[in-house]
């Protein structure tokens, strides 16, 4: 049983707290200090089983365990679900995808902005990007006009009627924020936003320097972190 082989794993480490403390009573406090500091010092140590692997090839399962792998697939998958409960709370608008909410939402907080500069907050590839903003004029939830300090760019605004939209898939998104966070309590999610928006920050850094252009540009910047 799954159960029995964690319960090994336990007292494994119940038996080494005791032994690096043999004169001070256990307690859960000291122990989950002492646990924490043994998954630090053990990289490749199994936080979490995933259900979809299999048993063909335990040197791929144990490259995905490692942490920052772990992370980065858990992260895939979160943006799966979350993607998933979007598009239904989207359907019967003129709405098709996330990224068409967001471009919106964020219009909706500007008087306007250069089509580069809503690409870019909007965390998207120009071709993309544009895709997105064709959409919403398409749509009437959105208008440009010529940029009268870029004769090459653009102005791109939201409308009455995207505003109208948007405020009524609030409501809907609302839900889809709720279920994203799933079963976590509310001292977990505050936890959890805290350290997702210190990964927002410093990726979002990295994105507008277009510091990742390609792979070597990704493995240089690893290796000097």
């Amino acid at each position: 049983m799954k159960t029995y082989a964690l319960m090994q794993q336990l007292l494994t480490l119940v038996e080494g707290f005791e032994k690096e403390n043999p004169n001070s009573e256990p307690t859960l406090v000291g122990f989950a200090g002492y646990l924490v500091n043994q998954v630090t010092e053990h990289q490749d140590f199994e936080t979490s089983g995933d259900i979809r692997f299999g048993n063909e090839d335990p040197v791929a399962t144990k490259l995905a365990y490692q942490i920052d792998n772990n992370i980065g697939r858990l992260l895939v998958y979160m943006s799966r679900y979350a993607k998933s409960y979007i598009k239904k709370a989207l359907e019967g608008t003129s709405l098709q995808t996330g990224e068409d909410f967001t471009c919106l939402a964020i219009l909706l907080t500007h008087d306007d902005l250069s089509k580069g500069d809503l690409i870019s907050k909007n965390i998207q590839e120009k071709t993309s990007g544009t895709e997105v903003i064709r959409r919403l004029i398409a749509a009437g939830l959105a208008k440009q006009w010529d940029d009268e300090h870029d004769k090459r760019g653009k102005r791109i605004a939201i409308t009455q009627q995207g505003k109208d939209l948007l405020y009524k898939v609030f409501e809907d998104m609302n839900y889809v924020g709720q279920m994203v966070t799933g079963d976590l309590s509310f001292t977990e999610k505050l936890t959890l936003q805290h350290l997702l928006q210190k990964l927002e920050t410093f990726h979002y850094q990295l994105h507008e320097n277009k510091t990742i252009g390609n792979k070597n540009d990704l493995k240089e910047f690893v290796h000097q972190a």
